[in-house]
């Protein structure tokens, strides 16, 4: 945890917020925000210089990239000194705090699910770092405690990677997360004594836990090299099986490729067991697929061994197996392949391509569910086995529709329902007559009827009409001067759909209680709108991501929602480098920028753990037609002697995925160059990844910091209560 002069107070993980708290104390007064001297930590610049063909590069920063030198702790205990130097001196920044526990303090379940005879849903009472997993008898009986994540660790930081019980009801294979690490550790709890076994599966990374059995397959890594876990290449994944009881060096070797290093396999069975599914990827668009009989214990079926199109496995259905593809189909189809003739020509089309993108498709009550995205919400659709039309499931309004849980042969399931105001609720459906009741609904301290959410169209520079959620407060004069926060992301094909979620949309509703706006655009990259709506955004059409989100904060000025002067640009991870490569093409345009966990150095970022993968998305320097594109864009290497917007650089140091090297270097480079009065700050997290598993506490804390930021450099004050400085 990271030390504050005030008390951090904990929280949760989906969203909340009613009645805004009295302000008598500030009505009154003018704020009249001074600025905050920031003494910036000195930085060594090394003469590094890569030749890229024929292009000679300066790395002045390369050191900071090794995270475990002692140079490189040094600096970040620095930087981290100065952010919160700084921070402490908001003084609303506390206020906000509160207020964000009081908005996420309200009990919160998941979707149930059935194993054997018996419902298991995950809960938090809001205040946990997090959510425990329990079981009923039935959905009217007392819930029993299975498994509590915040056991794991005594500050909150080990957290649940996964779960996945045996089809008997007896075993709960659960995965570990320490400090947010992409690595896992797999346990084996009986369900019947509810204790754990001996059980212990290390180095798991990118993997499920895919049962057969008294055992499960599921992918791994080699061990990797002491001081490199969470930077080094992973390379040459493998599956195995594990039978419970046996260490695991007794695993069995599955499926590998080792001429391909760079080769990840996930791998699934069927809801019957019978048939063993294995997804071969190579970066985070296309994948090959292989099948094996494991009634037989066959050898691996291929039936696609290119990466040009994706594969998704749904389930096994008698001798098919279903999938989900974009192969002929930009919107995705769902198809049939058959294990006794599984080659192209035998392939049966269940449900065609249509003019909306197909999200995902469960099986439940002996019919298909088709979530489909229309217009970047959620639109769900019915279908019996054969592909005909069954109707549609009427959903409360413009949001997000969560996967569809429950039996292929049991007519109960269930589903969850959010948007940008409204947090989770979960439904039952009959799907007999497909008709939906609420099951469980939050009790939050917000009052979303008080907001309204409009989806607008606007031009990007090309011409293309890209669309955005805005949301205020109902009946807000738009005099140009709201508080605004804009979201974006853009990238691998993921969909922004409108969700009421700490993860990456927690920023939202102290903005709207603060007579502010929070937008979220739709930009190209993402999958919203299908195959071509993603591949507009990659490679050497990148560009065309920024130029989405620069159209976007120019019709939100225009529109006279806000100014340049009060507009902050927020991304996490692929959307850090939306940020990253905003702020440094249109310094002008943006008042605020926080770039989190982002991937800002383009030329480098394949060195590091699974960056590779993200070649098809970004290209590769190696390659000279692809490293021009890279550098033109490249944060780190466009930042410039110039004014910049005051910014604070979020990461973690126990992020594996996108490596924190990433922001130190930008946030070097920045405070070198910075000519202009905002600061220019980092904040690091520790015993934190790039965001899954990260406990309440820590979420507030790194939220109060953005919000009191962002609000200071507007120059705004808040609603809340606070201490008046005398």
């Amino acid at each position: 945890m990271i030390k504050r002069f005030a008390p951090a107070i904990v929280a949760i993980i989906l969203f909340s917020a009613c009645e805004l708290p009295n302000n008598e104390a500030t009505q009154d007064i003018t704020f009249d925000p001074k600025p905050i001297p920031v003494q910036y930590p000195q930085t060594r610049q090394d003469s590094v210089t890569d030749d890229y063909h024929g292009h000679q590069v300066a790395d002045p920063f390369r050191w900071l990239e090794d995270d475990q030198a002692a140079d490189t702790k040094d600096w970040v205990k620095s930087q981290n000194r100065t952010t919160f130097s700084y921070l402490d001196q908001i003084p609303y920044r506390d206020a906000i705090e509160e207020r964000l526990e009081k908005l996420w303090n309200y009990e919160r379940y998941g979707t149930p699910f059935k194993k054997g005879e018996k419902y298991y849903f995950f809960k938090n009472n809001g205040l946990q770092n997090q959510s425990v997993l329990y079981v009923q008898d039935d959905l009217e009986g007392e819930a029993q405690l299975v498994l509590d994540p915040n056991q794991l660790s005594e500050d909150g930081t080990a957290s649940l990677g996964g779960i996945s019980i045996s089809k008997d009801g007896r075993y709960l294979a659960y995965e570990v997360s320490e400090g947010g690490s992409d690595w896992r550790t797999i346990k084996v709890r009986d369900l019947e004594k509810g204790t754990d076994l001996s059980d212990e599966v290390k180095w798991v990374k990118f993997s499920n836990t895919a049962w057969h059995g008294d055992g499960f397959f599921y992918s791994r890594y080699p061990e990797p090299t002491e001081g490199e876990e969470l930077s080094g290449r992973s390379a040459f994944q493998q599956v195995y099986f594990h039978k419970v009881g046996t260490p695991q060096s007794e695993d069995a070797l599955i499926f590998a490729d080792r001429a391909h290093p760079n080769r990840g396999f996930f791998a699934n069975t069927t809801d019957d067991e019978r048939f063993l599914v294995i997804n071969v990827w190579e970066s985070t668009s296309g994948n090959a697929l292989y099948f094996k009989d494991l009634s037989q214990n066959s050898e691996f079926v291929p039936v696609v061994e290119t990466f040009d199109s994706d594969f998704n496995f749904v389930e096994g259905l008698d001798s098919r197996i279903l999938i989900m593809t974009n192969y002929k189909a930009d919107n995705n189809r769902l198809i049939a392949i058959s294990t006794t003739r599984p080659e192209e020509n035998y392939w049966e089309e269940i449900i065609p391509e249509a003019s909306d993108k197909l999200q995902s498709v469960s099986l439940v009550g002996g019919k298909i569910v088709a979530n489909y995205i229309h217009r970047a919400s959620s639109k769900i659709s019915v279908f019996n086995y054969r592909g005909q039309s069954q109707g549609t499931i009427a959903l409360p309004g413009i949001g997000t529709a969560g996967a569809f849980s429950g039996k292929k042969k049991e007519p109960l399931a269930f589903y969850s329902f959010t948007s940008i105001t409204q947090p989770t609720t979960i439904y039952s459906i009959d799907m007999n007559t497909l008709s939906s009741k609420v099951f469980k609904q939050p009790s939050i301290d917000f009052d979303s009827d008080a907001y309204v959410t409009r989806q607008l169209p606007y031009k990007s520079k090309d011409g293309t009409e890209v669309l955005m959620f805005v949301v205020h407060k109902k009946g807000l004069k738009l005099d140009g001067q709201r508080p605004t926060m804009l979201y974006g992301y853009g990238g691998f094909d993921i969909s922004i759909l409108p969700q009421f979620n700490l993860t990456r949309l927690n920023m939202a509703p102290i903005l709207l209680e603060n007579d502010g706006v929070f937008a979220v655009a739709n930009i190209r990259g993402g999958g919203e709108f299908g195959k071509q709506w993603h591949l507009a955004g990659t490679k050497a059409q990148k560009q065309n991501v920024f130029n989405d989100f620069h159209a976007a904060a120019e019709f939100l000025i225009d529109q006279g929602y806000t100014s340049s002067d009060k507009l902050a640009i927020y991304g996490r991870s692929n959307g850090g480098l939306l940020v990253g490569a905003c702020m440094t093409q249109r310094p002008d345009l943006y008042k605020v920028a926080l770039p989190a966990v982002g991937v800002l150095d383009m030329l480098r970022y394949h060195e590091f753990t699974i960056g590779r993968a993200w070649a098809t998305d970004y290209g590769l320097s190696e390659n000279p037609e692809e490293f021009d594109f890279l550098y033109a864009y490249s944060p780190l290497h466009n930042v410039r002697s110039t004014k910049y917007p005051a910014t604070m650089v979020t990461t973690a140091d126990h992020d594996d995925r996108v490596v924190p090297a990433h922001s130190f270097k930008f946030a070097a480079a920045l405070q070198a160059q910075q000519q202009g009065e905002a600061p220019v700050l980092i904040r690091v997290e520790t015993s934190a990844g790039h965001g899954a598993g990260k406990p309440t506490s820590k979420r507030i804390e790194e939220a109060a910091d953005i919000l009191g930021f962002t609000f200071y450099n507007f120059g705004e004050d808040i609603r809340y209560d606070y201490p008046v400085p005398q």
